[in-house]
């Protein structure tokens, strides 16, 4: 069953020509990310996080002050709420939580640091709902992964409160490209390859920025004293080595860290959760995490 059913999101993904041009490419990703709407029971808000645009979810019996705060993938170019919104609502009904999804700038209009600026601003305006840093979990798939970590890291430098735990989704962690399952998965994965990755690099990295910045790949960076992370990959995904290097790195830096590599399944595959088992059981993997957590 799990085999067929990731076949068939295959097939979805591979209905369509690779858009080109970067409207093209976050159209596209908004279409297949929303296929399937969110649950009729969940409630959505708008919510203006400081002049970054985020959304409120809930599902019913969620406790609305725990929070986890989500940043989309997408190559830090796409992605958006909306490609999102039924990975993250369903992730909030999993860990029981509030869910705040935050729809930071794009590159290449808006490069680096101007997703780390939406970030922060976002962390801020929560933080400034009074709600505690340790009730938060933080969250994201691929760069939104990388946004994850790096906020943290940012919090931790400045001596600040640090949320409760991070869950990271197919983390993009090495912007320099050195995994080498870029090139072992590369016949396997249906979405991400190198020439892509380098591209979208190109798009958010500034020349006279260091790709081995640990604000722009934070797998080279200090890690000691994150807060318990889970990481979630497929074993059918070329950034597999991304997910793996950074596990070892946290475990390394003494970091509470839980490693999963889900077998046959693609980039960021919880996003298809409403048809896809495994997607489902990711979910309710990282929701007993954040639980065990205090997220």
């Amino acid at each position: 069953m799990a085999q067929k059913e990731i076949d068939a999101i295959r097939a979805l993904l591979g209905a369509k020509p690779r858009p080109v041009g970067w409207s093209e490419r976050r159209q596209r990703l908004d279409e297949v990310g929303s296929v399937w709407p969110v649950a009729d029971d969940v409630t959505l808000e708008t919510v203006d996080c400081d002049g970054v645009p985020g959304e409120w979810s809930l599902a019913p019996g969620s406790d609305p002050s725990r929070i986890l705060m989500f940043f989309h993938g997408g190559g830090y170019c796409s992605g958006s709420i909306l490609s999102h919104r039924r990975l993250v609502t369903e992730a909030g009904r999993a860990a029981g939580v509030r869910t705040l999804a935050i729809g930071y700038r794009l590159a290449p209009e808006h490069p680096y640091p101007a997703a780390h600026e939406d970030a922060m601003t976002a962390w801020r305006f929560l933080r400034r709902q009074g709600i505690s840093a340790d009730r938060v979990a933080v969250g994201g798939d691929s760069a939104g992964g990388n946004l994850t970590i790096t906020l943290i890291s940012r919090l931790r430098a400045a001596g600040e409160a640090l949320p409760a735990c991070a869950w990271l989704i197919s983390p993009w962690t090495d912007l320099t490209m050195s995994g080498a399952t870029l090139d072992t998965k590369d016949a396997v994965d249906p979405i991400i390859h190198k020439a892509y990755l380098a591209e979208l690099a190109d798009a958010y990295v500034p020349t006279s920025v260091d790709r081995k910045d640990p604000l722009i790949s934070p797998l080279f960076a200090d890690l000691r004293g994150l807060p318990p992370t889970l990481i979630q990959v497929g074993s059918a995904e070329t950034l597999l080595a991304d997910a793996t290097r950074f596990a070892a790195a946290l475990g390394s830096a003494d970091v509470d860290v839980r490693l999963e590599i889900w077998p046959h399944m693609i980039h960021a595959w919880p996003l298809w959760n409403a048809k896809l088992e495994d997607g489902r059981l990711a979910l309710a993997s990282a929701g007993e995490f954040i639980r065990a957590h205090g997220g």
